[in-house]
Formats: C-alpha cells, structure tokens, sequence
C-alpha cells in the first residue's frame, strides 16, 4: 500500500508539471494498474504526440518546436521538464494563445502525450496613423503633436498565412512618407524545417530629411513643394535554426539613397564627396539565442544576438558593422525579477559619413532618459538594469465575437520597476554636439502592463547625468 501510494503522488506531480489541470479539460489520461510501476526514476518512453486545437498550423510546425519524440526514452522527471520547454516553445513561435502539453495515456512505461493549443488570430487588415518621430514625446513635445509629422494608410499583417508559421506583411503608407513595402518571412524548404528564405522590399519618398545634428538633437530641412528624399531597398535573406533555440542569417541586399541638392549644401558631409545619391550592396550575417520563459515580457531567462555587415565596397560607401546585444532576466523573489541589458555597436573605418554616423537614440537603441537626443558616432553602447516586480495580475472580459461562443478573456499584467542606465558614443568630430566622447548615467522608476498577450507600453519617470528628468512613454519589445 505504501508503493502504491508513492507512485501515484510521482503520477500526480506529472501531470502537475505538464499542465494537466486545466478545467476545460475532460478525462486527458487514463489510469490503468500499470501506472503503479512508475516511479521518480522510473524511465518512461514517449508514445504518440496527439495534436489538438490547431485548425490552421501544420502538425509538424508545432512538431518542430517540441523537444523530444515517439520513440525516445527519459527518466520520468526529465520528461516532466521537456513537457515545460514545449510550452515554452510553443508560446514563444507567437502563434497561441494558450498552449498545454500533458500526458494523454499511460500504459505501462509508455506515455502518450497531448498537445492542445488555441489559436490566435491570423489575420490584420490595420489602419496606420503613427508619428514619424522616434518617440511620442518627441512628437508631443519638440513638434507640438503637428499633424504634419504623421503617417497614415493601411497595413496587412498576415501571421501563419500558409500553416507553415510565415509572415506576410503590405504596407501603403501616405502622409509625412510615401511608402510601399512588402515581406514574406520563413519560406521553409527543406522537409526537416531547418531552412528557411525571408524577402523584403520597400520604396517611397518624402518632403524632410534629417540632414544634420547640433546639440544632440535631430536638425530637418523640409520642402513642402517637392520631395527631398528618395529612397529604396530590398534584400533576400537565408535562414538556418539547426536547434530550437538559436536562429542563423545570411542575407544580400541593395539599398539605393538619394536627397535633394539643397540638402547636401546644407551638410557637404551627408554622403561621401558631397555626393547627393548613393546605391551600395549589404552583405550580413546575424545569429539570434533565445531562451526566455515568454519573449513579449520575459521574467527568467537569456537572450543573445551578434549581427556582422558589410555595406558597399568602394570610396563612397565602405562601412563594416557589427553589432552585440544582451538580454539576462534572473528572479529574485517570488514575483520579481533581476534584468541586465547589454548593447554596443562599432563602424569601420571610424571615418563615416553623416549617413552612417547614427547611433544611439535611434529605434530600440536608446538611454532611458535621454528620448530628446540623439548621441551619433561610430562605437558605443549602453547598460541597462532593472529590479522588477509584478503588482498586478488580471483579465478584462471581452464580448464574444460569435454567437454561442465564450467570452474572450483579455489578460493584462501591471509591473512596477526601479532602473539604472550607463552608456558612452566615440565620436571623431562630434561636432556641436555635448553627448559623445563622454559617460551618461540615468535612474528612474516606471511602470509596465502588459496586455492582449505580447503589447507591452512602459510609463517611465527618468533623471539624467544633465540634470533633467521627465515622463516617458514607450511600447517596447524583444528583440
């Protein structure tokens, strides 16, 4: 009686661990007399992986990321770990809303295993109206909310669109910029989904550039009866993932630049020569890690990516590139978590155009507390760390969408955080410009919510090594 006993509480913690008591849930496992044999360290194998839930993905998408296979043998405990890393993995492909992985039958020593998963919605027709500035304050603040600085059309974002886990995306954008842009990401073409193709292309124009930077602020020079800048770019990519967690990228493009004669009489230094239209090739090779709990807003866990380039390959466009970026999540109490951020960038020859010369404050690559700026140069980088903690955790309850089904159930998180940045930008000939060739410092605390699954906005009240603080707002992601 005392066996019997031990070896149903080890059948219990199974399907503890593997997400077995979900209340939607309806006898998933069958208890026979041949569970009692299992034990802690009893070695299991895996039997059939059954699929459910998933009416668009391919069986073997959700295959590809699942980390053992019919047929192989594990102690009972490691089992229960690989039943984690599936969910996991399954979350973080973004095509999910919930995803369990549990034992479905037990015979004897084999375990069949089911997957069930709820889909997300594939499929985004989106208005677009957004600011052309690199952050909401900048936009509110530095250009009074000008209407004149916003972009506004159509997106289509079209997620799965074969089953395959690709991406579609066309864009028609009008407004500050003209654009037309189309991509279609992991094309797989190999039957071990190993290899994978990503195009991409986008044209358009539009009336103001930035054609300089004084005092670490972007300076624009506008045209409001012709366009001042032309621009166009496409690239094929190749992309290998041998493992589940590290991705690899080999890709060819070529990007043509041209702007306005007045612009390159304003700063003879934009292009190379006083040149006012470059066209170059890019080669690049890019490696990304990811093993993060839930990459939208993760808690635990490291991510890595080291990207290498070579942009043109004569006297008017001869930049390599290489950029490092660092993610580490450790938790430190229950709920609240350690994070340390680490990029750097380097460009040689240290001699670069204006064109090339940008940094930090651009996209993702900014201090907190320095959104105003922009630090140009030629190698830097930051530090960010921050002690998280979360605060709230709850779901808004959302209408059905069809009559007869559930109400949608809209989770949100609330995290409040404390945080510390330190950077430095080398700059040749920093011009009039104070930020380069010098160590920043900023602290602040914040607010994060995450909601719908993976939109996270942060709320951020930042002071800096100038003495000026301020309110922030960011969307943020992973990278």
């Amino acid at each position: 009686m005392r066996r019997n006993k031990k070896n149903y509480t080890c059948i219990i913690a199974l399907l503890l661990c593997s997400q077995y008591l979900i209340a939607q849930q309806t006898n998933p496992v069958a208890i026979t007399d041949s569970t009692a044999a299992l034990h802690s360290g009893t070695a299991v194998m895996v039997g059939e992986i059954v699929f459910s839930g998933n009416k668009k993905t391919k069986d073997f998408i959700i295959l590809r990321e699942i980390p053992f296979r019919p047929g192989e043998t594990y102690q009972l405990e490691d089992l229960v770990k690989k039943f984690e890393v599936a969910r996991r993995q399954l979350m973080n492909t973004g095509l999910f809303n919930s995803v369990m992985v549990a034992a479905k039958q037990i015979e004897g020593n084999k375990i069949d295993v089911l997957v069930e998963v709820h889909e997300r919605w594939y499929l985004f027709p989106l208005p677009v109206f957004k600011t052309v500035d690199r952050n909401l304050n900048q936009w509110v603040v530095e250009h009074k909310a000008s209407l004149d600085r916003i972009n506004y059309g159509a997106k289509l974002y079209y997620n799965n669109a074969t089953g395959r886990g690709d991406k579609f995306r066309l864009g028609l954008i009008n407004g500050y910029t003209k654009q037309l842009s189309f991509s279609y990401d992991r094309l797989y073409f190999d039957k071990k989904l190993k290899w994978g193709m990503k195009f991409a292309f986008a044209t358009g124009k539009n009336r103001e550039v930035n054609y300089t930077t004084v005092n670490d602020k972007q300076v624009f020079f506008k045209d409001e009866n012709k366009y001042v800048r032309h621009f166009t770019s496409a690239n094929a990519e190749l992309t290998y993932r041998r493992a589940i967690k590290t991705r690899h990228s080999i890709g060819v493009g070529y990007i043509t630049e041209r702007v306005n004669d007045t612009v390159v009489q304003l700063n003879q230094k934009y292009f190379q020569y006083g040149q006012n239209r470059i066209s170059f090739p890019v080669i690049y090779y890019n490696m990304i890690y990811l093993d993060l709990d839930f990459i939208p807003y993760p808690t635990k866990g490291y991510a890595a990516e080291v990207s290498v380039s070579k942009s043109g390959f004569n006297k008017s466009q001869n930049e390599w590139g290489m950029t490092l970026k660092g993610l580490a999540y450790w938790p430190v109490f229950p709920e609240s978590f350690f994070n340390l951020n680490v990029y750097g960038r380097v460009k040689l020859p240290f001699k670069q155009p204006y064109f090339n010369q940008r940094l930090l404050g651009y996209g993702d690559a900014f201090m907190q507390g320095f959104e105003y700026n922009v630090i140009d140069g030629v190698a830097g980088g930051f530090v960010k760390a921050s002690l998280v903690s979360e605060l709230l955790n709850f779901s808004i309850r959302a209408p059905a969408i069809k009559k007869g089904t559930e109400a949608t159930k809209i989770p949100v998180r609330i995290f409040g955080k404390i945080f510390g940045n330190t950077g430095y930008v080398y700059n040749p000939e920093p011009g009039e410009n104070g930020l380069s060739n010098k160590m920043l410092y900023t602290g602040g605390i914040g607010i994060d919510i995450l909601a719908f699954y993976n939109i996270t906005f942060k709320i951020e009240w930042t002071f800096n090594s100038l003495g000026q603080n301020g309110l922030f707002l960011h969307r943020k992601s992973t990278f």
